[in-house]
């Protein structure tokens, strides 16, 4: 049984940490590829400064928190630090937060998840420890890694956590026979998904949609200070010159099929044209595409596809998450949801999520899904379940 005294400070050290979380917040739509991350910093239960990450190449949470304090011309001596994520060690595009935190003359240092980067994983707990602060790791860990689930993906398994996006009547339809698809549903849901849009770092569609739709992809709904690359899997690079994705901000082309010319056209608009191989299916090969993301720094994919692309990811286990819009109606026929290659042989072979969460937008419905055995996946490589401070 743990002590009054004792009892007190974890009471104490969760409500900082929940404000880190919220803090690290700030950082959804900005600091990728980096992870977002909080920093408060306090000293005798008084709130003195907090930081989050920038964007890549500014400072980090640990930097952030700590150069609000020297502007306040606050002393941090004695302090201690919650941070969402383990203080870096080595230097990357910035200095080691460690080391900042060692210098300000910082006492104590609580983490909520060790920094699952190679580079990092468990050196800067070490570095701080070294130089005589007290470090206590595993405090909310979960909620940490639920914030930065691409990255540590991207760290663990070398490729980006996957989402789908759709938006589909009650019966299950994602369009009309005929396409038609605007808007199923309505106002509120559609500002969210941009929501989502906005938070990733590659917004990902097939060349079926763009051909139907020719949509532009792009954040509209909701402020960002960056806009998401947008990708297309486009097999034998038929895609339009003229199409409303090239309107100058970075687009991705994964194709199958080299045409130096129209690459080259491209490249003017800030078009860059990725060559895959095949899969065995004559398709783009999918894991090959996770790959290549995974080693350009995506730790996010959001997918706004048609059902046979949604279908060939589900089928592959590429899926980790899924956000799906539920609107009111009945529709009666129409496109669905994911096409799968091939039926499954039984119900015991279905392609199962687990429910996150579901929340009403104006008439329409949203519901989270995750794959659950890539998030336990995920906890177990970033060292969850572990002996964390409840």
């Amino acid at each position: 049984m743990s002590s009054p005294d004792t009892a007190s400070q974890l009471t104490e050290d969760h409500r900082w940490m929940r404000r880190a979380l919220a803090v690290a917040e700030q950082s959804l739509y900005l600091s990728n590829p980096n992870p977002r991350v909080g920093c408060v910093l306090v000293r005798d239960g008084r709130w003195l400064a907090e930081g989050n990450t920038q964007e890549a190449g500014g400072r980090h949470a640990e930097a952030q928190a700590l150069w609000v304090a020297e502007q306040q011309q606050l002393d941090v001596r004695g302090a201690t630090a919650y941070v969402t994520l383990e203080p870096c060690s080595h230097q990357g595009r910035t200095p080691p937060c460690a080391d900042a935190l060692i210098a300000a003359g910082v006492r104590r240092v609580v983490v909520a998840l060790q920094d699952p980067n190679p580079q990092v994983a468990g050196r800067g707990i070490e570095r701080l420890r070294a130089a005589g602060l007290t470090v206590d790791a595993g405090l909310l860990a979960d909620d940490a890694l639920a914030q930065n689930p691409g990255f540590c993906a991207r760290m663990t398994r070398g490729t980006p956590w996957l989402w789908l996006k759709s938006a589909a009547s009650f019966d299950g339809h994602t369009a009309l026979p005929d396409g038609r698809s605007q808007w199923i549903t309505g106002d509120a849901a559609r500002a969210d998904g941009h929501g989502w849009r906005a938070r990733a770092c590659v917004v990902l569609t097939g060349i079926g949609t763009v051909l139907t739709d020719n949509p532009l992809l792009d954040v509209r709904a909701v402020p960002t200070t960056r806009q998401p690359i947008r990708a297309v899997l486009d097999t034998q690079f038929i895609i339009s010159e003229q199409a409303r994705l090239f309107n100058g901000d970075p687009v991705w082309i994964f194709t199958a099929r080299a045409d130096a010319g129209k690459a080259a056209r491209l490249a003017g608009r800030n078009v860059r044209v990725i060559v895959l191989p095949l899969g065995d299916n004559g398709a783009l090969d999918l894991n090959a595409l996770l790959r290549w993301l995974g080693d350009h720094e995506v730790n996010e994919v959001h997918v706004e596809a048609g059902a046979r692309l949604q279908g060939a990811l589900v089928a592959g286990g590429h899926v980790d998450e899924w956000v799906a819009y539920v609107a009111p109606s009945i529709v009666g026929a129409g496109q669905g949801l994911a096409a799968l290659p091939a039926p499954v042989p039984s119900l015991d072979q279905a392609f199962r999520f687990e429910y996150l969460d579901a929340v009403q937008l104006g008439a329409d419905m949203r519901l989270r899904l995750r794959h659950a055995s890539h998030w336990q996946a995920l906890r177990t490589a970033c060292g969850l379940p572990a002996r964390a401070l409840v």
